[in-house]
């Protein structure tokens, strides 16, 4: 055993998107391994169980691509992740992890005994599938369909539906596993519901494409500067940002801990009524 100090260097984004049925997540996935691989496509394998629509999109480049056929369980996916592992992939598509939830849920239903008790069978052999995405040595892009539903939207006067995507097909609690979730919408733009990197946090909707890939490839090998931390700290306009940029670099918070309190006292300083005139303007 060895401590180290962290080093984004080492970092392996694990990424999810999640969209109904053609909102182009598999499109969009190929994107951005593109950008992840640095153009280079053959370091990038599609683990297809969408019955070959990962060949759609050849026109791309020379990516690999390794069929899956049914049942959809999580020991193939498990199998299927350690041959492109060992095939030296830098980018592995998953696409899509819902199948193996499908196949999850009815392996359940047809246990005989306690439906309860019977999930005892049925999460450790979800926790192998997701640990084994969170400890592969390659960055992930996991695809998720959402459940559909129509809203009625108006245009030129009249009511037309429209589809939308919901809940994704997958365990609960399964965005919490990953650094960044987009979520697809039908027409193609995606906003991020979740995101570690701080790269789309409140950014609008947008079309993800190679140079995302490459933003989230610069932010995974780009060391950070005690430079660059001390700028964001005085960059910080509320006490819960700069909690959220503290627990970011834990490398960084013992040789900061004085800026950090500064700072934190500063901007308590300024929420303090007192420190207000009854105008609202600062007494400071």
């Amino acid at each position: 055993m060895q401590l180290r100090k962290s080093e984004r260097k080492q970092a392996k984004i694990k990424m999810a998107l999640q969209g109904s049925s053609g909102s182009g997540k598999s499109l969009s996935s190929l994107l951005l391994a593109k950008g992840l691989s640095d153009d280079n496509l053959e370091k990038v394998a599609v683990i297809d169980t969408e019955n070959g629509s990962a060949d759609l999109y050849a026109h791309i480049g020379n990516y690999n691509v390794l069929q899956l056929q049914p049942p959809f369980t999580p020991e193939k996916y498990i199998e299927a992740i350690e041959v492109c592992e060992k095939a030296g992939m830098e980018v592995i598509i998953l696409d899509s992890i819902s199948q193996v939830w499908d196949e999850l849920i009815d392996y359940h239903s047809k246990l005989p005994g306690n439906s309860f008790a019977n999930w005892n069978k049925v999460t450790p052999r979800q926790k192998a599938f997701i640990n084994k995405i969170l400890q592969c040595d390659a960055h992930i892009i996991a695809t998720m369909r959402t459940k559909q539903d129509y809203v009625l939207q108006q245009k030129d006067g009249k009511y037309v539906p429209e589809k939308v995507g919901l809940k994704a097909v997958q365990r609960d609690d399964v965005s919490y596993e990953f650094t960044i979730v987009f979520d697809i919408d039908i027409k193609h733009f995606a906003k991020a519901s979740k995101d570690r990197t701080n790269l789309f946090s409140g950014r609008p909707e947008f079309i993800l494409n190679t140079s995302t890939g490459k933003r989230i490839l610069d932010w995974c090998t780009s060391p950070v500067k005690e430079g660059d931390v001390k700028q964001k700290i005085a960059e910080c306009l509320s006490v819960s940002q700069l909690m959220t940029l503290y627990k970011e670099y834990p490398s960084f918070q013992l040789p900061l801990k004085a800026l950090y309190q500064s700072k934190k006292d500063q901007l308590e300083q300024l929420v303090k009524p007192q420190n207000y005139s009854s105008n609202g303007v600062s007494t400071n």
